[in-house]
């Protein structure tokens, strides 16, 4: 059974929640009161409490009724290491633009109904990348990345965030003008900067205290953004300018800000996804040494290409090289005689499922972010049964 408070999945016939000690209830969904986990039929009104329980409606303004299980036990498990901690983060505003003329249009139901939906794609988009949600305003939102989990790659994950609310708000955008004859358009605005964290209680809230303007020129930036754009300040896209394509728009004024702000316009994933791919286009230093782990590799790929299929795991700290081995041994490996299709285990592709598979995927039919059709890499390949590709004895796959 799910406790109500924390989410923890408790075994049946528990009284009490073993993880944070709340009494277990079950809601009645037909006259809404709470009966003890142990009751098959509500004791006011008799209704069957053993059929599936719908899921409670959102309360906005209780963190741990919008926060996915697999998010909350990572902010309250290392809460105490990080509480007073300064944090390098990137906060991401977002609001519905032009939102008081289409609320004055409306019914206030319908209005409602829109913005639940429109909140609902914020929330998942924004927790598949591991932001938090610190803050509902009654058009928008405010996230952080970086805190109270923290992320090395921040600026990353709040502008992948941005781009895939944009893009999953297409449909929703689609479906608001047909049913309601409204247009409707979110605005971001993004920035980067330090925060002290405060307080986490066990409801899952949160206090930050913002040094300098880190919030205030995040909020600044989506005030300016046009309706459908993103906005990304200078501190943001010196940390993702290796990843994204962005659209230099110069110096704009900012309200509060003394100087001019070099604001950029985020558009795109670049080709870019990892630091080796970030380095590769800066230019290598030198390869020294490894000669022995390329030779165990060119070991194996020989093997492989005789038909004893291999698997190779390479083990090393961070930084220590590993891509850069793979990089190398392609380099010297003899042209048009494999396959090589690659995946990535990326941080925040912890929430999505088979990640790596669908990298695979997308590599071998040449599928790019805006396709949604398989397209063939070359007329051979169009030709060549699929089946028989794999198979064949000189296609040694090499999968990473």
């Amino acid at each position: 059974m799910k406790c109500t408070k924390c989410q923890f999945e408790n075994p049946k016939e528990m009284q009490f929640c073993g993880k944070c000690g709340a009494k277990l209830e079950i809601i009645c969904q037909q006259c809404k009161s709470s009966n003890p986990s142990n009751f098959r039929f509500c004791g006011k009104c008799g209704h069957d409490l053993r059929g599936p329980q719908k899921a409670l409606p959102i309360d906005y303004s209780e963190p741990q009724s919008y926060t996915p299980k697999f998010l909350a036990d990572k902010i309250l498990t290392t809460r105490s290491a990080i509480e007073g901690e300064r944090k390098l983060v990137t906060v991401l505003f977002a609001d519905v633009a032009n939102y008081t003329s289409m609320a004055e249009k409306l019914d206030p139901e319908e209005v409602h109904q829109i913005m639940d939906g429109c909140f609902k794609i914020l929330m998942d988009e924004i927790h598949k990348y591991e932001g938090t949600i610190n803050q509902f305003t009654g058009d928008g939102i405010m996230a952080l990345f970086g805190a109270p989990v923290a992320h090395e790659d921040h600026g990353q994950r709040a502008c992948h965030a941005a781009l895939s609310i944009q893009k999953v708000l297409k449909n929703f955008e689609e479906k608001i003008k047909r049913d309601f004859g409204a247009d409707f358009k979110m605005r971001f605005g993004l920035n980067s900067g330090p925060v002290i964290v405060g307080s986490i209680g066990d409801d899952l809230r949160m206090d930050y205290t913002a040094i300098g303007d880190t919030t205030n020129l995040a909020a600044r930036m989506e005030r300016i953004a046009k309706p459908g754009t993103s906005l990304v300040a200078w501190n943001t896209y010196k940390l993702a300018k290796d990843f994204f394509d962005f659209k230099p728009l110069g110096k704009l004024e900012v309200k509060g800000k003394e100087k001019a702000q070099e604001t950029f316009e985020l558009i795109k994933t670049g080709k870019v996804e990892t630091r080796i791919e970030a380095s590769m286009a800066k230019g290598w230093t030198k390869f020294v040494g490894r000669q022995q782990e390329l030779h165990t590799l060119n070991e194996a790929f020989a093997k492989a290409q005789s038909g004893t299929g291999q698997v190779v795991g390479i083990v090393g700290d961070a930084g220590v090289g590993k891509s850069r081995l793979i990089f190398e041994l392609r380099s010297i490996l003899p042209k048009n005689e494999y396959v090589y299709l690659e995946g990535h285990c990326l941080h925040y592709g912890s929430s999505m499922s088979y990640l790596p598979i669908l990298d695979i995927l997308k590599t071998f039919f040449d599928i790019k972010e805006e396709n949604h059709e398989l397209k063939f890499r070359t007329p051979e390949m169009v030709q060549a049964p699929l089946n028989s590709r794999l198979k064949h004895p000189n296609n040694a796959e090499n999968l990473r």
